[in-house]
């Protein structure tokens, strides 16, 4: 059956895995390859069996059964491991034929390799994927980016595997140039850390402070999510606290050190670079950092002084925390936006952020209800430079923020940790004050580093003081922002 398969999916793990027979679902021809043979004759006689899924057990092979333009996805390891197959297909293929990296890679490694191959005349796609094995399996949400020319030939595929919208819209649509499907993928993993981290706390806040069971908190998130709060994460976590095992509760033999696979810290690392407060994320990011450290909380639990927590009715804070959660929660999509903008200028991308939240509407961990009111925000403004300046997410966070003040609050007082919420709340207020005490810090700044500050109303002019008479006129030769 030479070249007559439509596509072919190099990496049979789980993800792999369920991507093909998603594919064979719809009616799409793909050949299954892994590196190591056995997988291969696994997958061929267990998942695959009776489908119309073949295998291969060479990349010659494999590159043999493909109709031109060829069609390759790899769902393998990041890194080096990526290029190492790129560099493996190259004499295989021919000028047009298509790579498809779907693994979480890097952006900047994507872009490197966009070009790269473009310089070979082979077109080549970073999309990102989300929706775990189960999103892979039955929809997930694509997020794909790269070279232009590959998007008409793999369009029909990623979009009729994808989840679709309540309207069927699939949750897939081209991002953009260079790396910027992995960097919209990356965002997304950015804000799925913040949303699992403000449940966390949401958590932590019901369980330590009003005293309740697993069970009246999976009722409680069980009801928020028929509410604004409706998610994919909001529903897991109330399935995950009502779910026993032997008669006892899984979640409470858990040990608490989170993992994380870097995709967070990326994000993190980004809006350093690019001048973005991702403080929310950032928090996030951190707190995992300090779940992993176990044993020397375990002595500083014995060593370190608190308040002690008293208990409070859950009937009259339930709802508070729900406000809470939710508006710190539009903080966590409005920075993940915020540095989404600010990655278009700097790379020259061109991203459609209503489109954006149309994909992450289904199949993706991040999925909400609110993703509708973001793609209506952008398309009422394309050029809102801001999610809190529109006019429903600015009325929502006003309409919560009496409870999420007296929860962040009450946290503190009660010796409870809460990063992400209260970290949302600092950014929020930090960003509505027309004066901020950074004058005070220019004044430093130009104190001890003759470092300058302009003045208020005196346009891009510098100036410096010589605060001590000693100091001299001379001054920093720049003024950075």
């Amino acid at each position: 059956m030479s070249e007559a398969y439509d596509i072919a999916v190099v990496g049979l793990a789980v993800m792999g895995q369920n991507l093909i027979l998603n594919m064979n679902d719809h009616g799409h021809k793909v050949v299954a390859y892994n590196r190591t043979e056995s997988r291969t004759k696994k997958f061929l006689e267990g998942p695959a069996k009776d489908t119309d899924i073949v295998g291969a057990y060479s990349l010659d092979e494999m590159v043999a059964k493909l109709a031109k333009p060829r069609k390759i996805m790899l769902m393998i390891k990041a890194g080096q491991p990526v290029d190492d197959t790129i560099d493996a297909l190259l004499p295989l293929l021919d000028k047009g034929d298509i790579i498809i990296d779907g693994g979480n890679s890097n952006f900047p490694d994507t872009s490197r390799r966009v070009e790269s191959l473009r310089n070979k005349h082979i077109a080549f796609v970073g999309s990102g994927v989300s929706g775990g094995e189960e999103g892979a399996r039955h929809g997930p949400s694509i997020m794909p980016g790269g070279n232009a020319e590959a998007w008409p030939h793999i369009k029909d595929i990623f979009q009729s595997i994808s989840a679709k919208t309540d309207t069927g819209v699939p949750c897939c649509d081209w991002v953009g140039d260079g790396g910027s499907g992995h960097f919209v993928k990356m965002v997304h993993n950015g804000i799925e850390y913040g949303d699992m981290q403000l449940i966390c706390e949401a958590y932590q806040f019901m369980k330590d402070l009003l005293n309740m069971d697993n069970d009246t908190m999976s009722a409680v998130f069980a009801k928020w999510n028929q509410e604004e709060l409706e998610s994919y994460l909001i529903e897991i976590t109330a399935e995950i606290l009502a779910f026993k095992e032997n008669g006892s509760y899984v979640v409470d033999t858990i040990l608490d050190k989170a993992g994380q696979k870097g995709t967070g810290k990326w994000t993190g690392i980004n809006a350093l670079s690019l001048g973005i407060p991702l403080t929310l994320i950032g928090e996030a990011v951190f707190a995992r950092c300090l779940s992993a450290l176990k044993e020397e909380r375990v002595l500083a639990s014995k060593k370190l002084n608190g308040p002690t927590a008293s208990a409070l009715p859950a009937e009259a804070w339930v709802a508070p925390l729900g406000d809470a959660l939710y508006a710190a929660k539009i903080v966590s999509y409005t920075q993940g936006y915020m540095l989404m903008a600010e990655a278009a200028k700097e790379y020259n991308w061109n991203l459609n952020y209503g489109g954006i939240a149309q994909m992450w509407r289904g199949g993706c961990i991040i999925r909400s209800a609110f993703l509708d009111n973001i793609k209506e925000a952008f398309d009422k403004h394309s050029d809102l430079s801001n999610l809190l300046l529109d006019d429903f997410f600015a009325e929502a966070v006003d309409r919560a923020q009496d409870g999420w003040r007296k929860v962040v609050a009450v946290g503190v007082t009660q010796g409870i940790a809460m990063p992400a919420m209260s970290s949302a709340l600092s950014f929020y207020d930090g960003y509505r004050s027309e004066v901020m005490p950074h004058n005070l810090l220019q004044a430093q700044r130009d104190y001890f580093g003759a470092h300058t500050y302009r003045r208020m109303g005196g346009g891009d002019e510098s100036f410096h003081t010589n605060w001590t008479g000693t100091g001299g006129d001379v001054s920093s030769s720049t003024y950075n922002v």
